[in-house]
């Protein structure tokens, strides 16, 4: 299953969630953001990014080691 990153428009959090999922060379992955989607906004509005990988999900701040292994466990 492709990890899906949720993210906002114009967010630096989100910008340095992106540099560690390239760092942990994560081949392909979603990205959604919530602006504008009531449902994402009210699940993710103040922990974005999230990383969701299958039914696991990891809140910022994360690690290289860990978006490897939550991409692997997928």
């Amino acid at each position: 299953m492709q990890p899906i990153l949720y993210q906002r428009d114009d967010c630096h959090l989100c910008d340095q969630a992106l540099a560690v999922l390239a760092a942990a060379r994560v081949p392909a992955f979603r990205s959604v953001f919530i602006d504008g989607d009531p449902e994402l906004e009210a699940r993710y509005g103040r922990r974005v990014p999230v990383l969701r990988c299958g039914a696991r999900e990891l809140d910022w701040p994360f690690a290289v080691a860990a978006v490897t292994e939550c991409c692997a466990a997928g």
